[in-house]
């Protein structure tokens, strides 16, 4: 395989790819992305920090990345407790009523790995699991994690759990990283088989690759950020030419992409993007 291996990332991603109805979201709850530690920083898109106080109950739906998240949580009095969430398949929902916070980790897609080594990333796909079941010592952390009021100290809480033990170097995850940052940001990269032949490789060696470290297959991963791509337009331009965009995304027609994104969303891209935001 060729092309660079992916270095520490600037900081947290600002998009709202991905979350529906994101101005919605965010008049509700309090939301916010954090960087972690330099040396988790080749492995981590961000931590997530949510916050909340809600009169009436909300609920938040959201299109998942191609990434494994830890998610530690606490509703009302209720204990806190830890997950681990793999890559969702589908659409998320979660209802928000009272009182409650949320702290989640989300690796870069093939980032999981070198935490868990000896498992392969689709075990989890399509799963939350408790996090004592993946890291057997972790039963007083979701406490630790969310018990300080002060952001900061959240922060670090959640550095020391990753850094405890630090990962393991692992060039396939690199590699992993690598080519999902590849079909991310170069939208020109419509087809497996064109991603395998730009690396060298057989689309089966890349299918097994991206079983391993990331959790789906590689078509699954291009066709989610087309889906990410045309959340965003339909958020940002209530006119956008559905025709180009599909063509622009790399579908065969119009009709491809609207039957993807209603499977995906609930609704069909005209719908969405006319519906009123706060």
């Amino acid at each position: 395989m060729s092309g660079p291996l992916p270095g520490p990332q600037p900081g947290p991603r600002r998009d709202t790819r991905g979350i529906v109805d994101a101005p919605e979201l965010f008049a509700r709850v309090r939301f916010r992305r954090r960087a972690p530690a330099p040396a988790l920083r080749p492995y981590l898109e961000h931590y997530w920090l949510i916050d909340w106080d809600l009169a009436e109950p909300h609920v938040s739906r959201v299109v998942p990345h191609p990434s494994v998240n830890i998610v530690f949580q606490r509703f009302g009095d209720s204990p806190a407790f830890g997950e681990v969430a793999g890559v969702g398949l589908g659409l998320f929902t979660q209802r928000l009523t009272g009182v409650g916070a949320v702290c989640g980790i989300q690796f870069r897609p093939g980032g999981f790995r070198p935490f868990v080594p000896d498992r392969p990333v689709a075990e989890w796909t399509g799963r939350r699991v408790p996090l004592p079941e993946v890291f057997p010592d972790s039963a007083a952390w979701p406490a630790d994690i969310l018990t300080p009021s002060d952001e900061d100290a959240r922060v670090a809480a959640l550095d020391r759990f990753l850094l405890s033990p630090a990962p393991e170097p692992d060039p396939q995850a690199d590699r992993a990283m690598a080519l999902v940052d590849r079909v991310r940001t170069d939208r020109t990269m419509r087809r497996v088989e064109e991603l395998a032949a730009g690396e060298g490789v057989s689309a089966r060696s890349l299918q097994r690759l991206f079983t391993s470290y990331v959790g789906v297959s590689p078509k699954w991963v291009i066709l989610r950020y087309r889906i990410h791509e045309a959340l965003e337009r339909a958020e940002e331009d209530k006119t956008v030419d559905w025709a180009a965009l599909a063509a622009e995304l790399g579908y065969s027609d119009q009709a491809h992409l609207t039957r993807d994104f209603t499977a995906t969303i609930g609704v069909t891209p005209a719908a969405y993007g006319a519906a009123p935001r706060p």
